[in-house]
């Protein structure tokens, strides 16, 4: 776990606007859209407590969360290991109901290119937050397989990271941190997911298994 350069204090406020009216097909129930979801999905962590495994790790984040003092994140390690999982459910923690208005989630190898960091990631870290206190509040960039992305579009998000960090945070999540160039790396806090314990496999599949009948 390495240090990360200092970043603003993080300031939540409010409660966003409402989304706009559902125009069309009606859509599914809440009970229905689990339901039918894959069980990746339906289990999947909604909060910091439900995290199987690497307690050390999501204690620390628990509790930059709660001093307001969240970093940059650099979260690397083998696949399933409960990187994105655990950064969802900081979102969740920090945003509320407006989680879905505060946090872009890209998946870096769709759009890895320096287009969406100039596009997509600039525009969302650069508008102003929905926010009815008297700061506005910090956003969050999710970019999964970010191990994925380009050279020149990680030198891009650098400039990006350094000129936004007053305004949002960025969570980088990777399998092969050796793909990350070091600028990036150095403006991160990083953390090692190291593969599941069995233990916390069964006891997780057990638990399913139970719910599913």
């Amino acid at each position: 776990m390495a240090g990360a350069t200092a970043a603003a204090p993080m300031d939540i406020d409010g409660a966003a606007a409402a989304p706009p009216a559902f125009k069309g097909k009606a859509p599914l129930s809440a009970a229905a859209a689990v339901k039918s979801s894959p069980w990746v999905e339906k289990y999947r962590p909604q909060s910091l407590a439900d995290v199987a495994a690497h307690r050390d790790i999501v204690d620390t984040i628990d509790r930059l969360t709660d001093e307001n003092r969240l970093p940059h994140l650099l979260l690397y390690g083998p696949p399933g290991t409960g990187k994105t999982s655990t950064i969802l459910a900081v979102a969740r923690k920090i945003y509320g109901s407006q989680y879905g208005n505060m946090i872009l989630e890209l998946n870096a190898s769709d759009e890895r290119g320096i287009g969406v960091v100039r596009q997509q990631i600039q525009d969302f870290a650069s508008a102003h937050s929905l926010s009815f206190g008297a700061k506005p509040a910090v956003k969050l960039v999710l970019l999964d397989e970010a191990d994925a992305m380009t050279k020149d579009a990680q030198f891009a998000l650098r400039r990006v990271i350094e000129k936004y960090t007053r305004s949002t945070r960025f969570a980088l999540i990777c399998n092969h941190v050796n793909k990350i160039i070091p600028a990036l790396q150095s403006r991160c806090t990083r953390f090692r997911f190291a593969p599941l314990d069995g233990s916390h496999v069964t006891e997780r599949l057990r638990h399913i298994i139970k719910s599913e009948g």
